[in-house]
């Protein structure tokens, strides 16, 4: 028998919690840690460009792209892409987006045998049960709206238009700085 729920109260969850510790005996539990467009779409959202572009690239080859190709599309190196995806996958963990035990959905083959020390990657692949899941969760994504970017950030220092041009808002700078220190009078430190 397989079960689902979503959505429980928290007294619903503590009494089925104490209902399965009462027969755990008579009980095998375990966790989906399978990859859906649901939890492949939060993982691409979480990502950087790069990191993104990464994971594209190796779903557009199938599931297996060697690593020199993807050092050609990554001139900075390709430590910055796989760093952003372990992250992300930590990520997802901490914040129960996935459980615990999710395998990365990208993984590295390296080349050498165990007696070469430090090894290079060669390659990296997908799975195939995740392949036409992030297939499906990148055509989703590129399908997506997302708001024009003109490439200009907005100052720090301004003022945030919800707020009247005369609000009392803090400043990050104060217009007229202090020359000296400001203690009280006869104080010192």
């Amino acid at each position: 028998m397989r079960i689902t729920i979503e959505g429980a109260s928290e007294e619903f969850e503590r009494k089925l919690l104490d209902l399965l510790a009462e027969h755990r005996d008579e009980l095998a539990v375990s966790v989906d840690t399978a990859w859906d467009v649901d939890r492949a779409m939060v993982f691409l959202n979480t990502l950087n460009e790069d990191a993104r572009l990464f994971v594209r690239l190796v779903v557009e080859s199938d599931g297996h792209l060697e690593a020199a190709v993807l050092r050609e599309a990554f001139p900075r190196g390709l430590r910055g892409p796989t760093v952003a995806l372990t992250y992300a996958l930590k990520r997802g963990i901490k914040h129960d987006w996935w459980p615990e035990g999710t395998e990365a959905p990208v993984t590295v083959l390296y080349g050498g045998g165990p007696q070469d020390g430090w090894r290079q990657a060669s390659a990296y692949e997908m799975s195939g049960e995740d392949l036409p899941v992030f297939r499906a969760a990148l055509t989703h994504y590129d399908a997506a709206p997302r708001p024009p970017w003109d490439g200009e950030a907005p100052s720090a220092f301004a003022v945030h238009p919800s707020r009247a041009a005369d609000a009392d808002v803090p400043r990050a700078l104060d217009e007229d700085p202090p020359t000296a220190p400001n203690f009280p009078d006869g104080a010192t430190r």
